[in-house]
């Protein structure tokens, strides 16, 4: 659990010093613009890999059968060392090809930059990659620890590279921090690997898992990319808007990324394993409770997230990131960009807990074809946006794209796991969407008394503490007088997990660089 908080804090402290240093100009959306394709290529293969490998780890794993897990293991590692060693070096050769299309707004100058900076992004396609294949390894045998060990690794390390590099390099220093982060997470997860013996020199391509895995593989990958395009199409639409638009919606979904990250995408991965080993011993029950019980908590954690993001954006934004390059103008830009993105965090967090379902039972035909359609639907509603709404057309498009995936995904979940329970589900949504109203009022109060709040950022965070808590108080006083289950069952699990000396993982599938 401490591992997983100081994770996400440093990962917040990342955003706070890129926006000290960048803000919302050019060079930042020029770094952007590099990240695309590797972010992409990370989200493809390490997303891929882990939901394909889990499962079919995990079946070995339950048959008493190591050796052959790690075995199979070994040989996909050894496997994607060398096939993406060769990617990345056509990837460092064709840039200059390839980078204009993500960024056709680009002026020449600017180009020539991106370009530069996309070609010190490719060796990380290789490190993250290998670091999924370890992060399935170790979640398999239950492992957890080193994945929450490797996101402190990739944001301290980018951390420090801007901090001492900044003066020397400007924007590169950020770009050469990303890479040397990027390859810590996967140094980082090597040592427990290899103290349990886990990795063998072999590449055994007539080993029996393989076959299982490639059945699996090919349509995740498809569905990986499907949703790792969107990031494509939202840089290349953003980058014909005015300068620091590409940055202002970084800024954005990385603030919504926090409740998604901390406590939705680390329930998905808790629950995932689990899962996986209830639909191979044909526990049907039991997926079914597993999965109302993740969207139960889900719940808890979104919805009032969504009214906080949405209500507070620009204290919020001010408190955090207003300093340095990062202007009055900058914080404008973003807190308006922030509650178009925050309405679609229910459903990537449901998304999240039920893609993992439908893997877990071996679904992925359909599961790939309802995340391509989501694709298809946000660059429809994106290019119908754009010309009125802008950055926030492109935001408001991913985020009822991932409305209709999770809908869709749930409807599939209804049909693997022959039913749910929906009354809980429901009853959930319902009982925390009026704590969160609460919460509303108790904001709407605070505003109301008109308190001037002065421009240190000691002042603006002390003011934001305090609505936070306020918040806070009345959410959690409404809950208990509503008899909301979800905060009883969540403070269980938390003791459940430390008696047993349970880690708690972080779900580390976002690169920090998109």
């Amino acid at each position: 659990m401490a591992a997983t908080f100081a994770s996400t804090i440093f990962g917040f402290v990342r955003e706070v010093i890129n926006a000290r240093y960048y803000g919302t100009q050019w060079q930042m959306d020029s770094f952007l613009a590099a990240a695309t394709i590797p972010t992409i290529l990370f989200g493809v293969f390490n997303g891929a890999l882990v939901s394909a490998l889990v499962p079919i780890f995990s079946e070995y794993v339950a048959r008493d059968d190591e050796e052959g897990a790690w075995r199979l293991a070994s040989t996909v590692l050894n496997l994607l060392l060398v096939a993406l060693t060769v990617l990345a070096l056509l990837g460092w050769y064709l840039a200059p090809w390839y980078v204009p299309v993500v960024a056709r707004g680009f002026p020449p100058h600017q180009l020539e930059v991106t370009v530069e900076m996309t070609r010190w992004l490719m060796p990380s396609i290789v490190a993250t990659s290998l670091a999924g294949v370890l992060s399935a390894m170790l979640n398999a045998k239950g492992r957890f620890s080193a994945s929450a060990a490797q996101g402190i690794a990739v944001n301290v390390v980018t951390i420090a590279a801007v901090l001492f590099f900044n003066h020397r390099f400007g924007i590169f220093a950020l770009v050469l921090g990303t890479t040397l982060g990027l390859t810590a997470q996967l140094l980082v997860q090597l040592p427990p690997v290899l103290r349990a013996r886990m990795y063998r020199p072999v590449i055994d391509v007539n080993h029996p898992g393989l076959a299982k895995i490639w059945v699996m593989l090919g349509p995740i990958v498809v569905g990986s990319a499907a949703g790792q395009i969107s990031i494509f199409f939202d840089r290349h639409f953003a980058s014909t808007l005015t300068p620091g638009y590409i940055a202002g919606m970084n800024y954005a979904i990385k603030l919504v990324g926090f409740p998604q990250q901390f406590f939705a995408a680390a329930i998905a991965t808790v629950i995932f394993p689990l899962l996986a080993s209830q639909f191979a011993s044909a526990n049907r029950r039991g997926v079914r409770r597993s999965v109302v019980m993740g969207l139960r908590l889900v719940n808890l954690v979104t919805i009032p997230s969504v009214f906080g993001l949405i209500i507070l954006a620009r204290p919020i934004v001010a408190a955090l990131f207003q300093r340095g390059a990062f202007g009055p103008t900058a914080t404008d830009l973003t807190s308006g960009l922030l509650p178009y993105s925050a309405i679609g965090l229910v459903g990537i967090a449901a998304s999240i807990v039920l893609t993992r379902c439908c893997f877990a039972c071996r679904e992925t035909r359909w599961t790939v074809a309802i995340s391509v359609f989501a694709v298809v639907l946000n660059v429809v509603l994106s290019v119908a946006w754009l010309p009125t709404l802008g950055a926030r057309g492109l935001l408001l498009a991913n985020s009822l794209s991932q409305w209709a995936q999770a809908a869709l995904l749930l409807a599939l979940t209804w049909r693997l796991v022959r039913g749910l329970d929906w009354k809980p589900i429901v009853l959930s949504g319902l009982r925390v969407m009026v704590c969160s109203l609460a919460m509303v009022l108790a904001l709407q109060w605070i505003a109301s008394l008109g308190v001037h709040v002065g421009p240190r950022f000691v002042d603006r965070a002390w003011y934001l503490c305090g609505e936070l808590l306020i918040a806070c108080l009345a959410f959690l006083g409404v809950a208990r007088l509503l008899g909301v289950e979800e905060l009883g069952i969540a403070y269980r699990l938390i003791l459940q997990k430390f008696e047993a000396r349970v880690p708690s993982p972080l779900e580390a599938r976002d690169a920090p660089i998109a």
